[in-house]
């Protein structure tokens, strides 16, 4: 529990009937899903990255796909990147199957083919943040690992500041912390995921309070959009020049050529002789 800011915490009564207020729901409505319960670091690591701004019931989908086409690090970072972008055509994104792919070939290179136990080091990895470190911590080894993300947000907001708007997460750290069950952090986190996704459906997002509130860019028409289009015209054919890809997305010659080259500058794609391909295609 945190010292500096315990002044500032609610009093102790409320702490308590929140932490019961939680469970409660959790108990009486948590969710099955394939990814809970699940102690492979490697799995609660795709499910995390798979759940950002994706679907649930799409996740819920591709996700047991995914797993039999890579069930281990090892197997991710042997595997050819054309066939790790295709695999994840439809979740959004590519760069986060890029970095899941840098991720397998860090692990496997530098760490027997794991993800260490350690919260620091696992953030050294390609597309792990804090939260998806203190989640991995949680879920895969059971070690309370306070984390902040949309659903839980919207559980502290609602409970300790009904009232307030443009609330930072500075000023919910402590409560989180001081709340985080450290006997069952695993079931924790999953019961303020819970609990988070029964408010959004019940009251007014009460994310909306947040000072980190953003809603995201529309992907209709977007430079993200062609992107993808480009990506996944090279994974179809791979092969043929930059003017070929322009006709495939319906795109301008030199705006596609631009594309490409930011797509090749960022470990997408591969540019020889006027040709391009995904990298060890």
């Amino acid at each position: 529990m945190p010292t500096s800011h315990s002044e500032n915490l609610p009093p102790g009564r409320d702490l308590d009937a929140f932490r019961a207020e939680v469970w409660a729901h959790y108990r009486a409505n948590g969710r099955e899903m394939p990814w809970r319960g699940v102690d492979d670091p490697y799995a609660v690591l795709v499910s995390e990255v798979m759940l950002q701004q994706t679907q649930v019931a799409r996740v819920l989908e591709r996700y047991p796909e995914w797993l039999a086409a890579f069930p281990t690090l090892d197997a991710l970072a042997a595997a050819p990147l054309a066939a790790v972008l295709e695999r994840w055509q439809g979740l959004g994104y590519n760069r986060r199957a890029l970095a899941l792919k840098k991720t397998a070939e860090i692990a496997a290179e530098r760490f027997g083919g794991a993800l260490p136990s350690d919260e620091a080091l696992l953030r050294t990895f390609p597309g792990i943040g804090p939260t998806t470190a203190a989640a991995i911590m949680d879920y895969a080894f059971q070690v309370p690992a306070p984390f902040i993300e949309t659903n839980v947000r919207a559980v502290f907001l609602h409970r300790f500041f009904a009232d307030a708007d443009d609330v930072p997460d500075s000023v919910l750290r402590p409560i989180v912390e001081a709340t985080w069950d450290h006997d069952d952090p695993r079931g924790w986190g999953y019961a303020l995921m819970d609990f988070g996704v029964h408010l959004k459906s019940t009251v007014t997002n009460p994310s909306r309070r947040s000072r980190h509130h953003t809603r995201q860019s529309r992907f209709e028409g977007s430079k993200r959009q062609m992107r993808a289009r480009l990506l996944r015209a090279v994974l179809a054919r791979p092969g043929l020049c930059a003017e070929d890809y322009a006709t495939d997305v319906d795109a301008a010659a030199e705006d596609a050529l631009g594309l490409l080259e930011e797509l090749a500058g960022e470990g997408f794609l591969a540019c020889e002789d006027g040709t391009w391909s995904v990298p060890g295609a």
